[in-house]
């Protein structure tokens, strides 16, 4: 079985490229991250053309979020249990659904912004959210995993700078204590193996030629219980998706199980 995540940066923008990568890549169960569409504009037929259910939760604008699935899609949750909101609205930022033997979340986690920016404080309470919400899942014998763009690069090795990003967020050790909150609930970081370079990065920003120069970030990430990490038998990042023109900032991250 294979699984992945992807932060599409636009559904619209990058359906072409969704399509034939869905094909190519014989992916059974696509995450997918900033849809920035609304549900009712969400492209189900086309991606029923190629065999793929679709579980949705987006309301256009800059957040959304889906599970689509070619072996089952059942039990859906929209949305994150105890979300906090941000400015009195809850985002879509969170989806989960059982698909074969497999249950994932679908998850984009708030950005944060600035240390001093209230995004940041919601993003650490978003993330304890998240904990209390996948705790029963993260214990339990089914495989069972939590991807999508985390917003958090795991340790200094997941950023192509550690002093590029002095004071900013993504690498502070509050949000990297939300990841061991995260891993001490029963989730282990599913690490994709290396490629072209020594480590695996998962986003390139657009400008200063950040992808020819592999000036990236891993912050694209599995999270896998037991069960779903003893089954893994291969994961890696799929940079020739981050190549040429209309591409994400993204690249998906792809994971296969012995399920």
């Amino acid at each position: 079985m294979r699984i992945a995540t992807w932060n599409v940066n636009s559904i619209t923008a990058r359906l072409p490229r969704l399509l034939a990568w869905l094909e190519s890549s014989g992916t059974d169960v696509l995450c997918l991250q900033e849809a920035k569409v609304a549900e009712e504009q969400f492209p189900f037929d086309e991606l029923r053309e190629k065999g793929y259910e679709a579980a949705v939760h987006a309301t256009g604008r800059w957040n959304g979020v889906a599970v689509l699935s070619r072996v089952g899609l059942e039990d859906v949750v929209k949305g994150l249990p105890g979300d906090p909101g941000y400015e009195g609205v809850q985002e879509p930022r969170a989806i989960s659904a059982t698909c074969g033997p497999v249950r994932v979340w679908s998850v984009y986690v708030p950005n944060g912004r600035e240390v001093e920016h209230p995004h940041y404080a919601y993003k650490l309470q978003w993330f304890e959210a998240l904990r209390a919400a996948v705790e029963g899942d993260a214990t339990g014998s089914r495989p069972f995993a939590v991807l999508g763009d985390y917003n958090v690069a795991p340790t200094d090795d997941d950023v192509h700078d550690r002093a590029a990003f002095e004071d900013s967020t993504h690498v502070t050790p509050a949000e990297r204590a939300a990841l061991a909150s995260l891993r001490g609930a029963g989730l282990s970081d599913v690490v994709p193996r290396p490629l072209k370079y020594d480590h695996p990065f998962t986003y390139w920003d657009y400008r200063r030629l950040c992808f020819p120069k592999n000036r990236g970030m891993r912050i694209d990430l599995v999270y896998g219980n037991e069960p779903f990490a003893k089954a893994v038998t291969d994961s890696y990042v799929d940079r020739e998706e981050r190549k040429g023109k209309g591409a994400s900032d993204h690249a998906p991250v792809v994971v296969d199980l012995d399920v």
